[in-house]
């Protein structure tokens, strides 16, 4: 036996009297758990419980392995060997019992869904029910003949428990660890919310003869455990709820830099990344309402900016709607794009959104506010995932490309390689091109801290992301949309072009066409210029 077969990682957890239990959730949900299912190749869920029979350990975390054999090698090992002193230091507090199963058989319903694909709301309350029993020592074929009573017997009458999902069989100690001394076969058999344990399908399930013979002959000992589920990770850390139960002092962040969080009631926030299939790294802000109920509102940036180009209005936002979660992250192009660097389009931008939402596990959003390029890739999105949206705000874009703008492109493009000033000098003169005249000459801080934030925007990301804003065409596709959606631009967006070309398209969204909003004195970004008459536009469609 090698080990390369499927299995499991099964841990028990007790948080130690002195360790504040929101402070274990945080540090497991959103360092622990989320590093984890970073490493898709080894870990294809991961699945938190809480105990329902009142006996300690009160916590239970499992995760389905594809291969035991990738516990063993040093992508996994190194995890543990580089512990944050955060993780130390907690874990340091936690009773911890960790086990290695390897998977004999599995027998599942065929109304099965595996939790990772259902939404937060469909898999909480879920139960597991976990049961333990040793071998008798010295009875010859004791396993053999334990396992077969389970396959052939066991879990075909459970099936007919009324809300029986799947159960599996499972091998202690694992390959991996010798796996020869002290067998133990485990059995874990998930059920709905709703089921027929303790009715007479699960009663007679134990009462049999077969039952009787293997337990006389082969078994020492049996332990049974009960569970709901309460959390599913993903790979992107999300629980503001028990970081916003921390004080400030709570604050973490990885070696790196590229996590970390702001605890706290009012600002809890939590920055992070995700990662696209091609390897490109999207990094998120995830703040406002911590309830993992409350809706949330997603942004997509404008090409040259950061997903800071929103704070002004986040800033209002958090204010007027406190119900709100505020989702913000970087597009294609912020930063440096995976090598070998592909050109963008908006299929591949909406399915950056996307890829990011499921990494958050985040089932709709309530709202997708988009400017630029991204008022285009948040229209595509709303064609493309429709299920995934309640309603979207576009913005200061156009539904199809022309010559013009493909060849002005290629002229920035230039700038921004070119030896005098390059991207700098393209920050220039881009924010005099976007910005209203009245807040190039009111706003100049405004304006300083977006020619900030363009200059320091990737050339190469630039290079490769401004191409999907050279070859496409929305206009045909948007008839078919079925979302609601609002239409929003700068009265001076190329000095008042964008308003005549997006009041001639509006018409075309859906069956009923869009209302188009125009904020005064503002230009390409309404929503940097003049932020409140902005969200004043927008507050009551969203």
């Amino acid at each position: 036996m090698t080990g390369n077969g499927p299995g499991m990682l099964y841990v028990t957890m007790q948080p130690q009297e002195g360790l504040s239990v929101d402070q274990f959730h945080e540090w497991y949900n959103n360092e622990h758990g989320p590093t984890r299912l970073r490493l898709p190749h080894i870990f294809t869920n991961g699945l938190r419980y809480r105990a329902t029979d009142g006996e300690k350990p009160h916590f239970l975390a499992v995760y389905n392995v594809t291969s035991m054999s990738h516990l063993e090698t040093p992508t996994y090992t190194a995890l543990r060997a580089n512990r944050s002193s955060r993780e130390a230091a907690t874990i340091g507090q936690v009773d911890v019992d960790r086990k290695f199963f390897d998977l004999i058989d599995t027998q599942q319903s065929p109304f099965f869904i595996p939790i990772e694909q259902l939404t937060d709301a469909e898999a909480d309350g879920l139960v597991l029910v976990s049961v333990e029993v040793s071998l008798k020592p010295g009875v010859e074929s004791a396993e053999e003949a334990v396992t077969k009573w389970y396959k052939q017997e066991h879990l075909p009458m459970l099936s007919k428990v009324p809300g029986w999902l799947r159960s599996h069989i499972l091998r202690t100690p694992s390959v991996i660890e010798g796996g020869s001394s002290e067998v133990r076969i485990i059995t874990l058999h998930e059920y709905a919310k709703e089921n027929g344990l303790g009715g007479p399908e699960h009663k007679a399930s134990m009462n049999t003869t077969w039952r009787d013979e293997v337990f006389a002959k082969y078994i020492g000992h049996k332990g049974r455990r009960t569970y709901e589920l309460f959390y599913v990770f993903g790979p992107g850390p999300r629980d503001l709820q028990s970081l916003s139960r921390l004080p400030q002092s709570a604050a973490f962040s990885t070696a790196e830099g590229n996590i970390f969080t702001t605890p706290g009631e009012k600002d809890a926030a939590i920055n992070a990344f995700a990662m696209a299939a091609d390897g490109l790294r999207i990094p998120y802000r995830l703040e406002g309402n911590p309830s993992p109920d409350a809706p949330i509102v997603a942004f997509s940036n404008s090409l040259l900016t950061s997903m800071h180009m929103w704070d002004s209005l986040v800033t209002i936002i958090k204010t007027a709607r406190p119900d709100l979660c505020i989702l913000r992250y970087d597009t294609r192009g912020r930063h440096d794009v995976p090598t070998p660097p592909v050109p963008a389009n908006l299929d591949i931008l909406s399915d950056d959104l996307a890829t990011l939402l499921s990494a958050l596990r985040i089932s709709k959003l309530h709202a997708l506010i988009g400017v630029s390029m991204g008022g285009a890739t948040t229209l595509k999105f709303a064609l493309r995932y429709p299920h995934l949206l309640n309603k979207f705000v576009a913005c200061d874009f156009n539904v199809s490309s022309s010559d013009a703008n493909t060849a002005a492109w290629k002229d920035r493009i230039a700038v921004a390689e070119g030896p005098d000033g390059g991207i700098s000098n393209l920050a220039g003169v881009t924010v005099e091109r976007w910005f209203h005249p009245h807040t190039m000459a009111e706003k100049k801080e405004v304006a300083g801290w977006m020619t900030d934030m363009v200059a320091a925007n990737s050339v190469q990301g630039f290079k490769y992301s401004c191409q999907a804003l050279w070859d496409y065409n929305m206009c045909e596709e948007m008839k078919g949309n079925k979302i609601s959606g609002l239409f929003v631009v700068g009265e001076g967006d190329g000095k008042g072009a964008l308003v005549k070309a997006m009041d001639e398209f509006k018409g075309l969204l859906g069956p009923g066409g869009a209302e188009l909003k125009i904020v005064p004195l503002a230009g390409h970004l309404p929503m940097c210029e003049a932020p409140k008459d902005f969200y004043d536009a927008i507050a009551g469609f969203l």
